[in-house]
């Protein structure tokens, strides 16, 4: 009788433990690629500016399609909310920026162009993605914006993902459902209380009289 029950104990753990790694499996396997840190939002002279790291690599796969010509877009995401007892919480920013990582053949260099007007080139792919880890001074909240009150607390959250729906119609075929293909963070979230923007500058006046002219 002893050994029965001692036997079904024993099949009892060894279901248990099953059960547990299918639970923890899809846990990892789904896990997040890039992590963002020291998320910080500041006051700027056009508004609030937003500054952060992310910590991530390229894999193989990845590495291989930009050396071939694919150019990878990443694209990051901005949200800035007020939280409300009453009703469902009030979102005053929602901003996203891209950025596009590509390789020249002919001049050997890669290319990280922001948005749509600043480009910058690098001899080596790991120079680039220092750049693109480092996100600095990008306007996420202009002066005047509705809602926002310097002093009050806010809920910020960011992440940066890869875009596979920018990709060729190929590479998206063959990226959906792709781990190799699938790059991206989990939303960072922080507390931010909006400190005070600097004052204007102030115009210079049109009636002011022109500066003298020494005399020679």
């Amino acid at each position: 009788m002893a050994s029965s029950t001692a036997c079904s104990k024993s099949v009892i753990d060894i279901v248990r433990r099953w059960l547990l790694a299918l639970m923890v499996v899809p846990v990892l396997a789904w896990a997040a690629e890039i992590e963002v840190a020291n998320p910080q939002l500041q006051a700027g002279d056009d508004g609030y500016v937003l500054a952060a790291d992310f910590k991530f690599e390229l894999n193989p796969r990845l590495e291989e399609a930009v050396a071939k010509g694919v150019v990878l877009y990443f694209v990051a995401d901005f949200e800035l909310t007020k939280a409300r007892w009453y009703w469902l919480d009030e979102k005053l920013v929602s901003r996203s920026q891209t950025y596009r990582l590509s390789y020249n053949a002919l001049t050997r260099q890669y290319r990280l162009s922001v948005g749509s007007g600043l480009h910058q080139s690098f001899a080596s792919l790991s120079d680039a993605l220092q750049v693109l880890s480092r996100l600095r001074n990008w306007v996420v909240a202009e002066r005047g914006e509705k809602g926002l009150r310097a002093g009050d607390t806010y809920e910020a959250a960011l992440r940066l993902r890869l875009d596979v729906t920018q990709l060729p119609k190929p590479f998206q075929i063959t990226a959906l459902g792709n781990k190799d293909w699938s790059l991206a963070s989990d939303w960072r979230a922080w507390q931010a209380s909006l400190p005070a923007l600097p004052p204007n500058a102030a115009p210079a006046s049109a009636s002011a009289p022109p500066a003298p002219v020494e005399a020679k």
